[in-house]
């Protein structure tokens, strides 16, 4: 009977710590699926401030820098956004940018941005961010984007099919 109470007593500390743990690990997710996140967290080196879509939405005169490949960026991209590419990405295509005021760099999912925002570091912007969960997160959150004639349209370019999974809203474009 003692070893009982032992065990109701050890599961009413543990349950609550537990489910308050599971609660706190829910609310430092910066994207909305936990598949994302546990991904994003094993593909990204965490190496510079992360920032979140909802962070960026709110921060409407930051800079936006997209590190996509040209024809991702045609297909479309956020409002406002400037392209940099990745590929053969140089200081050249930020030459213009005051290295003092907010940048926000995204990609499709992070990776990429995140080491053009390492290499915007390097030479001298203090106050860059890159976009947790990229592009894909910004429309799954309901974001809109635009095509180059500034129009909102629903495609969005998947990169590949083995990247588009994270996609889980607006129309998959890919490369033929």
């Amino acid at each position: 009977m003692r070893t009982l109470k032992r065990t109701i007593s050890f599961w009413w500390i543990v349950v609550p710590v537990l489910l308050s743990g599971f609660w706190l690990i829910r609310q430092d997710r910066m994207v909305n699926s936990q598949m994302y996140d546990i991904m994003l967290k094993t593909l990204l080196a965490h190496s510079v401030n992360e920032i979140s879509v909802s962070e960026m939405v709110r921060r409407s005169e930051a800079i936006i820098l997209d590190a996509r490949a040209k024809n991702e960026f045609d297909v479309s991209h956020i409002k406002g956004a400037v392209w940099v590419g990745y590929d053969g990405f140089s200081k050249n295509r930020v030459k213009d940018l005051d290295k003092e005021n907010e940048v926000i760099v995204y990609c499709s999912v992070g990776y990429r941005s995140e080491i053009i925002t390492e290499k915007l570091e390097k030479i001298g912007f203090s106050n860059v961010s890159n976009l947790y969960g990229g592009m894909f997160e910004w429309v799954n959150q309901d974001n809109d984007v635009v095509d180059n004639d500034g129009q909102i349209t629903n495609k969005v370019h998947a990169f590949n099919q083995e990247w588009g999974i994270w996609l889980s809203k607006g129309e998959k474009v890919f490369d033929e």
